[in-house]
């Protein structure tokens, strides 16, 4: 019988903290004192409220950055729209940079500082074609332990939505879409497969990074609160059990701005689908120590991938695109 992984080492809000921009949530769980674990597995998940200030994001963020590091993390994950989220897509337009800009060189040096690798969730990213198109990537950055950037992975799937009741989004309004879904990058903690956020609703790409060798996949998001408290956990959830990996989310919390709002409830799920750590809402983080022996285990006693019948329903003769 397959053993069920430990439960979260932590979770959200952290202990209290003189940094500046960072608050307690009175509904989140309550932060218990770190076990002694072996660092090599260990994982944090931020959760922050990003707004269009940048340097109150940056402040918020490194201080969790910083926070996890102590606590013992290997990597640390950042949500989509870490460096900020603006008020309208001029404001973004107007706010993003280049991957050589302030914000990524504070990022670079951070994870030097603090000996860890950091996943940056969705960067506003002026590529090399903003002269000519006007239009900036949503870029999911890898940083590792010594501030180099290891990959750059740009949003393929493009959140355009009008729910009702809610503000219509229109991401593909301003954001040009990524081109190619990179390979597996090995880290201290796992093979790790690179998405974003909207990226989650597409299983395909989760089993090409699966069949490529992934053993964790990450989406960093900005869910909205309605497709959050629909949608968010069950499908993290799915994509882990389909994929037989490790999943870990971090999300933005919150309001952001008068007609913006995100779910929060970050959270990492091993692969057999239990979520091992999880914040509710408010910033905060939360850790967990991946356990990639479990994992194995997990694909020996279920070897659904093998069980794939890819040479029958690849494609079907005569269907349509729709």
């Amino acid at each position: 019988m397959l053993r069920v992984a430990p439960r979260a080492l932590l979770c959200c809000p952290p202990r209290p903290s003189r940094a500046p921009h960072i608050s307690s949530s009175p509904r989140a769980m309550s932060l218990s004192p770190a076990p002694a674990v072996s660092p090599g597995g260990v994982v944090a998940v931020v959760q922050v409220t990003s707004t269009a200030d940048k340097e109150h994001n940056w402040q918020q963020c490194s201080a969790l950055v910083r926070r996890a590091a102590e606590r013992g993390a290997r990597a640390v994950f950042l949500p989509e729209g870490f460096d900020f989220i603006g008020d309208s897509p001029r404001q973004s337009l107007e706010l993003a940079e280049p991957l050589h800009g302030d914000i990524v060189g504070r990022y670079r040096q951070l994870a030097k500082e603090c000996d860890v690798w950091l996943s940056l969730g969705g960067f506003h990213e002026r590529g090399q074609d903003w002269d000519s198109t006007g239009r900036i990537y949503n870029c999911h950055l890898l940083l590792d332990n010594s501030g180099a950037l290891v990959a750059a992975y740009r949003k393929l799937h493009l959140f355009d939505a009008a729910l009702p009741g809610a503000p219509a989004l229109s991401e593909s309004s301003f954001t040009n879409p990524g081109r190619e879904l990179l390979p597996p990058i090995a880290t201290p903690v796992g093979k790790l497969g690179l998405a974003v956020c909207y990226d989650l609703r597409f299983p395909e790409l989760a089993q090409a990074l699966r069949g490529a060798g992934a053993q964790i996949l990450t989406f960093p998001s900005a869910f909205t609160v309605p497709t959050g408290a629909a949608h968010w956990e069950v499908l993290l959830r799915a994509r882990a059990i389909e994929c037989q990996c490790y999943v870990v989310a971090a999300a933005q919390t919150g309001r952001h701005n008068p007609g913006r709002a995100s779910f929060g409830h970050s959270l990492v799920a091993d692969p057999w689908g239990t979520v091992v750590a999880q914040c509710q809402e408010g910033p905060g983080l939360c850790l967990a120590q991946l356990d990639l022996a479990y994992l194995e285990q997990v694909r020996q006693n279920l070897p659904v991938h093998g069980h794939r019948r890819g040479d029958i329903y690849g494609t079907l003769p005569g269907t349509a695109a729709t």
